[in-house]
């Protein structure tokens, strides 16, 4: 079918095109409000400044096409809808339904979205530059993968515990979000507005949050090992330990010897607590490792307890039990996202010195020779559940 004989039958008054061809056809700036497109391939046409407001476009190809200012909003099923590739440039997708649609690659530049229903869309490889997303359905169901937010609304968005690692979200207004549980590895949240936004237990390692508003923030719990600060706004942000930040400073967690004003240092120093199920519980009043400012990384002396069962494993076997310790140990690092090649320091705890020839060998494989971290090593009268050894370190984040 061509353009021609579509707008004529439209006119006509005919909506459904159930399975049409209509690939490469011109459609810029016609009015198709309440068409009905199911399964109809769309491929590379164009509909610049179109109307499709409340049309059905149920699983319709647009692989390629150009909406640029086109206006669909309202749309009544959207459902399985393929824009692949496609140009929507300042589109109007207000208030559609857009559940299980693919953005992969489309160009969503001031895109607005408000009011939209995305559930399971996927926007990997989109550019949602400058999009308006607030009051978005189900956006925390969403594929969200090398996707660019630069500039986006997404105030009072749910993206609780999403996997946001890694993507741009430069200028974006994420004021009152919840981003509890989000992952936030290396992502840019320059200049972000997040004021207001609960990011408990948050991992922001080595993100960028340069010049960002993170005024009343809840960053309870959150990870910020490595993220930078220059020039953010805490004011009244609640910060990983629970205290409230109240003075203005620069922070800067990848630059450990930056020096900050005396009056300060107390509340800047931060500590958060590591855990992992890939090492044995804590058997008392204490944590498995505690990370000190995004610096300094303590971990508990670990014994040869095996995770899965809580139990001790071999007892009388020295061997058995130093890989198992070494094991606990490798996990704790894991999980604060260090490795034994940041180790620094080491104590090692014997029942019985004789065993040192042994320890040292097994304990030998997890470092080099040049760069071993210093350590000390003692005979005690006794050790926690009789075990034959037990070690602890101290890890530095570089």
């Amino acid at each position: 079918m061509d353009a021609e004989e579509l707008l004529e039958k439209y006119a006509a008054g005919e909506r459904k095109f159930h399975s049409v061809n209509l690939r490469g056809v011109d459609l810029k700036g016609v009015d198709l409000s309440g068409i009905d497109l199911t399964s109809a391939d769309l491929t590379g046409v164009e509909l610049n400044d179109a109307n499709l407001t409340k049309a059905n476009l149920h699983n319709t190809n647009l692989t390629r096409a150009s909406l640029i200012n086109a206006n669909l909003s309202e749309l009544v099923n959207g459902s399985s809808l393929n824009f692949t590739w496609a140009d929507l440039s300042a589109a109007n997708l207000s208030k559609a339904k857009l559940d299980g649609t693919n953005f992969s690659n489309a160009n969503l530049d001031k895109v607005n979205f408000r009011g939209a229903t995305l559930h399971s869309a996927n926007f990997t490889n989109a550019d949602l530059t400058n999009c308006d997303l607030i009051q978005t359905n189900n956006l925390n169901n969403v594929t969200i993968k090398n996707t660019n937010f630069k500039g986006s609304k997404l105030r009072g968005v749910n993206l609780a515990n999403k996997d946001l690692s890694g993507i741009n979200l430069a200028h974006a207004d994420l004021s009152a979000a919840n981003l509890n549980g989000v992952n936030f590895r290396k992502t840019c949240l320059q200049g972000t507005n997040l004021e207001r936004a609960d990011l408990q237990k948050a991992d922001l390692m080595r993100a960028n949050l340069d010049g960002t508003n993170l005024r009343r923030a809840d960053l309870t719990g959150a990870n910020i090992y490595g993220a930078t600060f220059h020039k953010a706004d805490l004011t009244g942000a609640i910060m990983p330990d629970g205290e409230v930040y109240t003075t203005d400073v620069d922070l800067d967690f990848m630059k450990p010897d930056a020096p900050l004003p005396k009056e300060i240092r107390d509340i800047s120093m931060t500590r958060q607590v590591i855990r992992t199920d890939k090492a044995p519980a804590p058997v008392g009043p204490y944590n498995q490792a505690i990370l000190a400012s995004g610096q300094m990384l303590f971990v508990s002396g670990q014994i040869a307890i095996d995770p899965r069962s809580n139990t001790i494993v071999y007892t009388d076997d020295i061997t058995k039990q130093t890989e198992q310790v070494m094991k606990n140990i490798e996990a704790i690092l894991t999980e604060a996202g260090v490795t034994f090649n940041d180790v620094i320091k080491t104590g090692i705890f014997l029942a019985d010195m004789n065993d040192f020839a042994t320890v040292n060998q097994i304990y030998g494989r997890y470092f080099d020779l040049e760069t071993a971290p210093a350590r000390a090593c003692v005979q005690v009268s006794r050790l926690p559940k009789d075990v034959l050894v037990e070690i602890e370190c101290i890890a530095v984040i570089n």
